[in-house]
């Protein structure tokens, strides 16, 4: 039998839960520990405040990004590995909508927190561009330097902000899809079709079809 999770890792996780429901700014600590029938000073002992949770579930997203945003070591990239960095993109979105969906708020309330991401933003980056730059010696892009660079900043501008763009489309902010994230994505392999070489349009033209969510679809209120 797995071992009961500590209390710790229990309001992290509860947390994370409450913020992508609710969204951050409407849950209090008092939320989190009713939530999880555990006392105010219980949660406060591992805690001093919400901030504190926000930071560690940042850690987490950092931590999880960094997993996977990197070229794959001693061989060349192929189709494959471009579904694998959507599919983890979409994954890692969808399990931290709330950080996408409130991060304006979650910036300016917290100044650490915003020299953090700003950090964070230059590493991803910077990975980024490392990853185009491996499809593009593997021969499925043609881009030269200044093309990798402009097509990762997009790709990173539209990745951190579609969260915020679908907000602005319907009355609630709470209820997004996973499908609707998905739109983002698509969003990002469409950046790159221009560039794809003939030998494995294809292929990647396949892998548009698999991330294409109808628009009409992804905007839509969801009740």
């Amino acid at each position: 039998m797995a071992a009961r999770p500590k209390t710790r890792e229990r309001i992290v996780q509860n947390a994370l839960e409450l913020f992508n429901q609710h969204g951050e700014r409407s849950v209090s600590t008092n939320h989190i520990a009713a939530h999880m029938e555990i006392s105010p000073g219980n949660l406060y002992y591992h805690f001093a405040n919400k901030q504190e949770i926000i930071s560690e579930l940042f850690d987490q997203y950092q931590a999880l990004l960094d997993s996977f945003l990197r070229p794959p070591a001693g061989r060349l990239a192929t189709v494959e590995d471009k579904r694998f960095y959507l599919r983890a993109v979409l994954a890692a979105m969808w399990s931290y909508r709330f950080l996408h969906r409130d991060l304006e708020h979650l910036l300016d309330s917290d100044p650490q927190l915003a020299e953090r991401y700003r950090l964070f933003s230059q590493r991803c980056l910077v990975q980024g561009q490392m990853i185009y730059k491996g499809f593009v010696e593997a021969g499925i892009l043609q881009m030269d330097a200044q093309q990798v660079e402009a097509v990762t900043l997009n790709a990173w501008i539209i990745l951190s902000s579609w969260i915020r763009f679908l907000c602005t489309t319907r009355e609630s902010t709470l209820h997004l899809t996973e499908e609707a994230l998905k739109r983002g994505v698509y969003q990002v392999l469409v950046l790159e079709l221009g560039f794809v070489t003939a030998p494995y349009r294809e292929a990647v033209d396949a892998l548009c079809k698999e991330f294409h969510v109808p628009l009409n679809q992804a905007l839509e209120q969801q009740d």
